[in-house]
């Protein structure tokens, strides 16, 4: 049976509900993190703000620079995460198989739902119409028969987008895509690829799959399929987390300390978000590294209070690559970061709210 997925991307959510709550910032550039006066990092920005060149993972700092007449709100990720569980709860009015990505971002497997609705378009349409309604937010939603392309059309057209790819359309739809939009598909390999001659998805269809792969490794099989658009993964449903972790291996070993904390910081979001749909908060951080001669290494800091927060687990975690690693000196092949040592009934720290 083909599959009917639908994947929901909140459209700016943290930068969103400060606007929603405090009308004085709608339209008007805000962006959701650290002080600028202490090493903060930007968590969310407004699409005002983006039009600066203002994205997440940038030091407030920075963003403070780029745009004079900026907003920076220190996160409060209680209402975040309070907001994140209503949406769950629309969601889980159609289908039990939702497989959360983060706070704001989901994918449903509505091939068979539970008010039997013949179409996820319509069921895209109910939901988007629901959390406007209902939360006084938008949301962008992409409909395909598997996740890959789900992802893709979701992004297509934001803010409050709704882009439909059906069965029949997707080859057509893969084939003319920018290879950078497929995942796994890094600036590295980006670069890679152009190299080549390849710039669209079709440009690899003169390579078989073992050709591929010896040019880029697993990737390979990845791109393989991928640019072809099939994808045959499955949506994992919700399951209570034991350890909450992430990882990257690089396709070129970096000691550029911008790209690497840069995909740090890529890593601590995914681990906050996975924390933070668990409800729970460790106490201890590890930072995991692997250098380009293979030798791997993990650092980690405890901190009296069991935390979940983004910007303080991207910090432990930027504190031990400079001070307990050889980052910028050995080039690196593989960053990544766990939190452990969970208390689920205390509250979360949050760095930023003194």
């Amino acid at each position: 049976m083909t599959r009917k997925i639908i994947h929901i991307d909140m459209d700016a959510f943290y930068a969103s509900i400060e606007q929603r709550d405090n009308p004085a910032l709608r339209g008007r550039p805000v962006v959701v993190g650290g002080s600028p006066e202490k090493r903060g990092v930007v968590s969310a920005a407004s699409y005002e703000a983006r039009k600066f060149g203002i994205h997440s993972a940038m030091p407030t700092k920075r963003a403070v620079a780029l745009c004079r007449n900026l907003t920076v709100i220190r996160p409060d990720f209680i209402k975040y995460k309070d907001v994140s569980g209503k949406l769950y709860s629309f969601y889980s009015e159609y289908t039990d198989l939702i497989e959360p990505l983060a706070l704001d971002e989901a994918y449903l497997d509505v091939t068979k739902n539970k008010k039997n609705i013949s179409t996820a378009t319509e069921i895209a349409v109910r939901l988007k119409e629901k959390i406007r309604n209902e939360l006084s937010l938008t949301a962008s939603a992409g409909v395909a028969p598997n996740k890959l392309i789900a992802k893709i059309a979701s992004d297509w057209k934001k803010p409050d987008g709704l882009f439909v790819v059906k069965p029949h359309q997707v080859q057509d739809f893969v084939k003319n895509l920018d290879i950078r939009k497929i995942w796994g598909v890094g600036k590295v390999t980006e670069r890679k690829l152009l190299s080549m001659g390849i710039s669209k998805c079709s440009d690899l269809y003169i390579y078989d799959k073992n050709e591929i792969t010896d040019l880029f490794g697993k990737l390979g099989e990845v791109l393989f399929y991928f640019s072809r658009g099939i994808d045959d993964r499955p949506v994992v449903s919700h399951r209570k987390a034991k350890s909450a972790g992430a990882e990257i291996t690089f396709e070129t070993d970096y000691s550029d300390m911008e790209i690497i904390k840069s995909a740090l910081f890529k890593q601590a979001e995914r681990v906050s978000g996975k924390l933070k749909m668990e409800n729970l908060a460790g106490k201890t951080v590890t930072l995991k590294v692997k250098y380009s001669d293979f030798t791997q290494i993990t650092r980690s800091m405890s901190v009296s209070n069991s935390t979940n927060n983004l910007n303080e687990i991207y910090l432990i975690c930027e504190k031990l690559l400079i001070e307990k690693t050889e980052a910028g000196v050995r080039r690196i092949r593989l960053i990544g970061l766990s939190v452990g040592n969970f208390d689920e009934n205390e509250n979360s720290q949050e760095l930023f709210d003194s």
